[in-house]
């Protein structure tokens, strides 16, 4: 295993004596839920970082600049916007070269099961299409290139029985459009390490949630539907286990994986809080009921929850073993899912300007004003 010790700022000294400057940090995909955070996480919370971010986003539905609109007025020139197709070679190669990329945090991503059922074409070209593009790229400027950070999910390895844990060595089954997209992706990045030398790193997460979340995902559409005293929708028997991690702890997993991992290596990230679907959605009502008062005719909001019909190819169980990460890179998530969904619902509460935003389309609007 090879040694990582910091030595000054964002400068990272490996076992083999390169360097890793992390000054023009390129992040994929910055305007979706977890990039997002990353970004705020990298600026408003690490303290030795110094270097400046380049968020790429082509913004599709579910990403939403406004999100970061305070960063990009108040951080000058450590943070650029810059809308574009990671797809797109041409434009992508303009990037790396005008903004002197030296880091890729790779977080671009269809990520919508259901929707990948439905219309595959976009997982398949995003996903694999636009990782190649990326790491092609990365490849032709291997002599400033210092990492190229992959982000992926626990989705890839399928599904679990009632007993065991995803390691890094699971085998990979992914049962979705979409988790096999993923699954190639990873299988890509691997390929460009060990065929061409590429400094790489690959994290597999379990389920996030948190602020800025778009609300197709469970937790944010049950905070919303709660709240204004809509039926809750639960697939199939509502006994499909996720372990749940909350998006800053992932923030600073995949950091700490940046700044300390092995390149190469793959590490499994997960928040060791399994539930059930109908679980979460239960906490959620009793919390929201807690925190925004009663229904208007006094019932509690677990009466809202209605099943509904189970979605094609619904994994059973998923759940993460991170000993790797707790072990080798000294790492725990903070938050516990009482704290973690508390701080959610509270957020989502407190943002309704955001949600409003989101849900009515009226962002998109604001998107074509400001970028076209």
């Amino acid at each position: 295993m090879s040694m990582i010790t910091i030595t000054m700022g964002n400068q990272l000294k490996l076992g083999t004596g390169e360097f890793t400057m992390m000054k023009h940090v390129l992040v994929t995909g910055g305007c979706g839920f977890i990039g997002a955070n990353f970004i705020r996480y990298l600026l408003e919370e690490v303290g030795d970082f110094d270097g400046r971010i380049v968020n790429v986003d082509k913004l599709t539905y579910a990403g939403n600049p406004k999100s970061l609109a305070d960063l990009e007025a108040s951080m000058g020139d450590r943070y650029r916007f810059v809308r574009a197709d990671i797809c797109d070679r041409e434009e992508m190669g303009k990037i790396f070269d005008d903004y002197e990329i030296d880091t890729v945090a790779h977080f671009a991503a269809e990520s919508h099961v259901d929707r990948s059922i439905v219309a595959p074409d976009d997982f398949i070209r995003t996903n694999i299409f636009g990782t190649y593009t990326l790491l092609q790229l990365a490849r032709e400027r291997m002599d400033r290139i210092g990492l190229f950070h992959h982000v992926s999910t626990d989705e890839v390895f399928g599904s679990l029985g009632e007993t065991g844990l995803f390691t890094e060595e699971t085998s990979y089954k992914p049962n979705s459009p979409y988790s096999a997209s993923k699954a190639s992706s990873d299988h890509i990045v691997r390929a460009y390490h060990h065929t061409y030398g590429l400094p790489v790193t690959i994290s597999n997460c379990s389920n996030n949630y948190g602020p800025y979340q778009f609300p197709e995902k469970l937790i944010p559409l049950m905070i919303m539907n709660a709240r204004e005293g809509k039926p809750l929708p639960v697939y199939g028997d509502g006994k499909n286990v996720r372990d749940w991690l909350y998006v800053r702890d992932h923030c600073t997993a995949i950091w700490r994986v940046m700044t300390r991992g092995d390149r190469g290596r793959t590490y499994n990230i997960g928040g060791r809080n399994e539930m059930e679907n109908i679980r979460v959605v239960e906490v959620i009502c009793d919390l929201v009921d807690e925190l925004a008062g009663p229904l208007e005719d006094g019932r509690s909001r677990r009466e809202l929850i209605t099943y509904v019909k189970d979605r094609p190819g619904h994994d059973r169980r998923y759940a993460i073993d991170c000993t790797r990460m707790e072990k080798e890179q000294d790492w725990l998530p903070e938050e516990s899912f009482e704290t973690g969904i508390r701080k959610t619902i509270q957020w989502y509460l407190d943002n309704q300007a955001w949600v409003d935003d989101v849900r009515s389309g009226e962002y998109q609007d604001w998107i074509q004003a400001h970028y076209g």
